[in-house]
Parts: structure tokens; C-alpha cells; sequence
């Protein structure tokens, strides 16, 4: 399944509304199998220069599904929780919905347990800065992330939840590396801590000592 404005990571629960029909048959066939798909966003620069149909990201997520129901009128309504990343290697074919051939991507730590725990610590509160400074960060998402202990979820959660930009959310899948990710997603952060302290200057909401702390 290749969607527009969706980067669907591992560990995330993804709700999604199926009602096309060709989804509708793809969905049947999963549920009759091994409730298994994949989910690759939209590359929409490839839609724009060359006119493609549903061009995917090479870089997408596996994700099992935990829960289905089916409506009245046919279509279902579902969440599916992402298992693994993948690469897409081909389109096998179009009808009567895509298939793909893929390959599984590891991700590795690319640092010790202890610097990618230190890594966890540092983008909580990197978050509650954002927060502060009025980025959408829900406390009750904060409190969750603060209690998983597997630095690789805790990053890809955030990500998936959290990071508003797309082109951003899609680099992080593609980024195998944890320890990267992490120092990715954080200099991203960062960098909007830094223009929300500053709008918030200009409009004389923050003081100079309240943006230091950022």
C-alpha cells in the first residue's frame, strides 16, 4: 500500500480506513493469510517530474494487523502495527492491487547501551523544551516514551508521533543507524526550539534567560 503523507515506522500503530476497492480485496486476502502488509509513503517529487502512479519511497514498513473491523457498507476500519523496516526493490504488478518485492533492513545501534540511553534521556527533554516553547507534544506521549526501555522503539515512536514534517519523518526511516537517528531527529528539534524561542521573543513571550535554556 503506497499513501500520500504517511511514513509509517516499526512499533507504531497506524489506524487506517480502508475503502477502495481494490484495498478492500487486499485486505481479505491479508486477513486470510498471515495479516501481514506493507505500507510505503508517497514520493511526491517523482509524482510531480515524472507523472508516476503511486511512486513509492524505497524505504518503507512491514506492519501486522492487530485489530479489523468490517462496517455495513464494506469497508473496514483497522490498525496495523509496524514490525520492520524494508527496502522495495520492484513493483511486481498494479491488479488487482499492488505487489511488491521487498527486502527486511536492519536497523543497527551504531553505539553502546549506555550512550544510546543517554541518547533517550537527552531527546525527552529535548522534547519538553519543544514543548514548552508551544511544539505539539503531548504529555501523555512523553510519559510513554519515558518508559520504554529499547532506545531504538523510544526513537522511532517519537518520530512517527511527534516530527510534523514529512521529508524529516521519511529521512529518519531511512536513517538504519540509531545512534544517527537520534542525533538527527535532535539537531531537527533543535533547530525548531531555536525559531520558536525566537518567535516567541519577537512577540515579547520569552525572556532572553528562558531561550538559553533551550
Amino acid at each position: 500500500m503506497t499513501l500520500s503523507g504517511v511514513v509509517f515506522f516499526p512499533q507504531a500503530m497506524l489506524p487506517l480506513h480502508i475503502f477502495e476497492p481494490r484495498y478492500r480485496q487486499m485486505l481479505e486476502d491479508v486477513l486470510e493469510g498471515e495479516r501481514i502488509f506493507c505500507v510505503a509513503g508517497q514520493n511526491e517529487s517523482l509524482v510531480e517530474d515524472d507523472g508516476r502512479f503511486e511512486p513509492p519511497y524505497e524505504i518503507a514498513s512491514v506492519g501486522i494487523v492487530r485489530a479489523s473491523h468490517q462496517n455495513e457498507n464494506g469497508t473496514s476500519n483497522l490498525i496495523l502495527q509496524g514490525l520492520t523496516r524494508v527496502r522495495v526493490r520492484r513493483i511486481i504488478q498494479e491488479e488487482p492491487y499492488r505487489l511488491a518485492e521487498i527486502e527486511p533492513l536492519a536497523s543497527e545501534p551504531g553505539a553502546e547501551p549506555d550512550v544510546l540511553s543517554a541518547n533517550k534521556r537527552r531527546l525527552i527533554k529535548v522534547l519538553k523544551s519543544h514543548a514548552r516553547l508551544g511544539g505539539r507534544v503531548p504529555e501523555e506521549v512523553l510519559n510513554f516514551l519515558e518508559t520504554v526501555d529499547d532506545a531504538d522503539a523510544v526513537i522511532d515512536l517519537a518520530a512517527f508521533t511527534l516530527c510534523s514534517n514529512d521529508e524529516e519523518k521519511q529521512h529518519l526511516l531511512e536513517t538504519l543507524d540509531t545512534a544517527q537517528r537520534y542525533t538527527a531527529y535532535m539537531n531537527y528539534l533543535s533547530a525548531e526550539n531555536a525559531r520558536l524561542a525566537l518567535d516567541k521573543q519577537l512577540r515579547g513571550e520569552l525572556d532572553a534567560d528562558d531561550a538559553d535554556r533551550n
